[in-house]
């Protein structure tokens, strides 16, 4: 089943028969848990065509984390803006969101932990630990909000990677549809700087949900058939040299044919402090 496909099926699952629960926003969510989501990535690159979805973010917060950056200037000089409101929420003033993804990738505890599996790819392809985690209980409080995707997983054979992530919340119209993009790319750029092929990428999804105020959003999204996905261009990739982690740049990635139905507008819910 296509990747979009398997995408509508949870929005109209959730949004038909997802369970109504409160949540740290006030806004409300229709939810449920435990669902997983498949793609094959030689069917093309995962990303949306029912709604435009803003590629250069994706790519954007992804090298932004992978350089273990956690500053908000390196967003806002590539016009990404989304985390602006959990800054603004946290109350912090150092224009920096806490040990959040990059942090936890790059300096866990001390750990390099995308040096280690990157190096263990090249010299144990066959590891059962090539893991990356950033959820971090005792850093947690520092952050402006509490990894959402906390984790991931790389699986080589003959030649071929496959990448498992795994989420805790998934905002189904908003935050969901960025996050099937971002760790695309990176199975592509794993794939890419350590000549393998690029194979399944999978989604572990735990609370899987609607905000009560996108439901009109997911129905009119529903109504719209997808247009073929598009595919993805690399001139470089992820990989260690020297023991240093070569990470691409913008300029070396280009999405193909990317085709897709207008954006929907829809706002972004946002709790009041950080304890909600």
């Amino acid at each position: 089943m296509d990747i979009q496909e398997q995408y509508h099926n949870l929005m109209f699952e959730v949004l038909h028969g997802g369970n109504k629960k409160d949540d740290r926003t006030g806004t409300g969510t229709l939810s449920l848990f435990g669902k997983t989501l498949t793609h094959k990535m030689s069917n093309g690159f995962p990303i949306l065509t029912t709604k435009k979805v803003f590629f250069n973010g994706a790519l954007t917060e992804l090298l932004w984390i992978l350089q273990g950056r956690t500053d908000l200037k390196y967003l806002h000089d590539h016009n990404v803006k989304w985390w602006n409101s959990d800054y603004k929420r946290s109350g912090r003033t150092d224009m920096s969101l806490g040990p959040v993804y990059g942090k936890q990738w790059r300096d866990f505890n001390g750990v390099d932990q995308l040096k280690n599996i990157l190096a263990s790819i090249q010299s144990n392809p066959n590891s059962r630990d090539l893991i990356v985690s950033a959820w971090n209980p005792p850093e947690i409080k520092d952050m402006v909000l509490p990894p959402c995707h906390y984790g991931f997983q790389v699986y080589i054979n003959n030649g071929v990677v496959d990448l498992l992530w795994t989420q805790r919340s998934a905002d189904i119209f908003l935050g969901l549809p960025y996050d099937i993009a971002m760790y695309g790319l990176l199975l592509e750029f794993i794939a890419k700087g350590n000549n393998l092929k690029a194979g399944k990428l999978i989604g572990q999804l735990g609370d899987c949900h609607l905000y009560n105020n996108h439901l009109d959003q997911s129905e009119q999204q529903l109504k719209r058939k997808p247009y073929a996905l598009p595919t993805l261009k690399l001139n470089k990739g992820l990989y260690i040299d020297n023991e240093a982690v070569v990470i691409p740049g913008h300029k070396s990635v280009s999405l193909i044919n990317y085709e897709s139905h207008p954006a929907i507008k829809a706002a972004l819910s946002v709790g009041k402090n950080l304890n909600n």
